[in-house]
């Protein structure tokens, strides 16, 4: 496959948040990544967390044109996100392929916006729980990892665009630790574009959010951070405290957790929680929240 007319669709990004923004502290008021151009109207792809609550974003075509941009939106159930060009990008879309068909053994790349692009191998197709409430019933895993992730296009042996990348992971492989890139799947993207475009966001009741860090260790969940002020640090809930039962629900793993939570009640419901704190099991009693209502919503330049 020639690399290079795919090239000329994949920009550079860079998009500034303000200091008193709520992701300022966990993500950063300057970042920078990739995105895809999906649509010749200068629609670009990129990932949520390059862009989320964004007040300036420029992106920069891979012949040095610098275009101006704003920040679409933000879907926190897929993670991906949505730029519009300001200014004229005259870039071609990238076609979207098939996740849904690939399979483990594919050959891909992984190409980001300033040319950089690395030859890889699809190495698993599975469940991904992430530590900051988000899950993927199916993900794409690639290896060798690209140094660059944040955006960067998925792209099969078609020229066809695959997924965005998302992490860098390190897992075990043949008895080994290797880098990973965790990709969100392109095919997550066509049910909810249109109203993403349209609206801002998908048209269905937000999940409730506890504002937990967590990760799993030997099928428990452990809380290994709150946000500040967010429904989990109101009720008490602390670094290290093991999270056992959802409403007399036992939680078998980080993602067993999520779903239960997700199907406790619409954000705003009081949620019972037993938690195991040095030893000792306690009671807690959470408020979900709306995540949206914390962050800045997109402002058009």
């Amino acid at each position: 496959m020639n690399i290079n007319p795919i090239f000329r669709s994949i920009v550079a990004l860079r998009s500034s948040v303000p200091e008193d923004a709520f992701t300022a502290t966990t993500l950063g008021t300057k970042r920078e990544g990739s995105g895809v151009v999906i649509r010749e109207s200068g629609l670009v792809l990129t990932i949520g967390y390059l862009i989320i609550e964004a007040e300036e974003v420029w992106v920069t075509t891979n012949d040095g044109r610098l275009v101006a941009a704003h920040a679409l939106a933000y879907d926190q159930e897929t993670g991906f996100g949505l730029v519009q060009a300001i200014g004229t990008l005259a870039l071609p879309a990238l076609d979207f392929g098939n996740a849904a068909e690939t399979q483990i053994g594919d050959p891909v790349i992984l190409a980001d916006g300033v040319g950089r692009s690395v030859e890889a191998t699809i190495v698993a197709k599975q469940e991904f729980a992430g530590y900051w409430e988000y899950l993927l019933d199916e993900a794409i895993f690639i290896a060798p990892a690209h140094p660059s992730w944040g955006g960067a296009a998925l792209v099969g042996m078609d020229s066809k665009l695959l997924g965005i990348g998302s992490l860098r992971l390190q897992m075990s492989r043949n008895s080994e630790s290797a880098d990973f890139n965790m990709v969100v799947p392109i095919s997550l993207l066509p049910p909810i574009l249109d109203e993403l475009i349209n609206r801002g966001q998908v048209s269905k009741p937000p999940r409730p959010w506890l504002g937990t860090f967590s990760v799993e260790s030997d099928g428990a969940v452990v809380v290994i951070s709150v946000v500040e002020e967010g429904p989990a640090d109101q009720a008490g809930l602390r670094r290290g405290d093991m999270i056992s039962d959802i409403r007399n629900e036992e939680v078998l793993g980080l993602a067993d957790f999520y779903r239960k939570l997700w199907k406790s009640g619409p954000a705003g419901t009081e949620i019972p929680m037993r938690v195991v704190r040095d030893g000792r099991e306690t009671w807690l009693r959470i408020t979900s929240a709306d995540r949206t209502s914390f962050l800045r919503k997109p402002q058009l330049q």
